[in-house]
This record gives C-alpha cells, structure tokens and sequence, in this order.
C-alpha cells in the first residue's frame, strides 16, 4: 500500500461527521485515521475522478463498482463509511409514543 492511494489532502466530512470521525463512535481510532489520510483518495477513485494507478487501487474500485466483495482494510473501513452516511439517522424519544396534544390550545371560553 506505500504506493497506493497517495495524497496529500487530508479528507474530512463536515457533513455527516462535524467533530471529526474519531469523535463520532462510528468507527475505531485506526479506521478514522485511514480515512483522514486516504479518504480524499478513496473518495476521488470512487467517484471516477481520479484513475487507479496500481493494482490495489484497481481492486478498491471494482470493490466500489459492487464488482466484488471487500477484502482489506482500506476497502472495508470505504464500504463502511459508505453504508454509515447513505443510512438515515436514527430519531429516539423519551415519550415512545404519538406526540401529545397540548390541551391548552383547545380550551375556549364559554360565557353561557
């Protein structure tokens, strides 16, 4: 890999991970390091920006086309962090149930 995915952006998604990946809980402090390193190249290969220059590189994107099923790290922790953004967040509440009427609203005063 010494070879492979080289660059010297750092990658950073403000979108779905402001405080950084590390920070979020969704991946271990090695997989947020890979992508903060390699993610801009990871990235530019998936979207066809940038052409694979060696046979790794190749393989992450026929990992990327569906062509084949992750093998290393670096396509594990892309596939990853791929299912984790095109997932829609989670909403929990406290109260389980219907949000509640506020009778308050629908009190009227009656002069009879």
């Amino acid at each position: 890999m010494a070879e492979s995915f080289i660059t010297t952006n750092r990658f950073f998604d403000n979108k779905n991970y402001p405080r950084g990946f590390s920070r979020h809980g969704d991946f271990t402090i090695k997989e947020a390091q890979l992508l903060e390193r390699y993610g801009y190249a990871f990235n530019e290969l998936d979207l066809g920006k940038r052409e694979p220059q060696t046979e790794v590189e190749k393989l992450f994107v026929a990992v990327c086309r569906g062509e084949r099923a992750p093998a290393t790290t670096e396509e594990k922790v892309w596939t990853k962090y791929l299912a984790k953004i095109s997932r829609p967040k989670r909403f929990h509440t406290l109260s389980g149930g219907k949000p509640q009427i506020d009778s308050t609203e629908d009190y009227t005063d009656n002069d009879d």
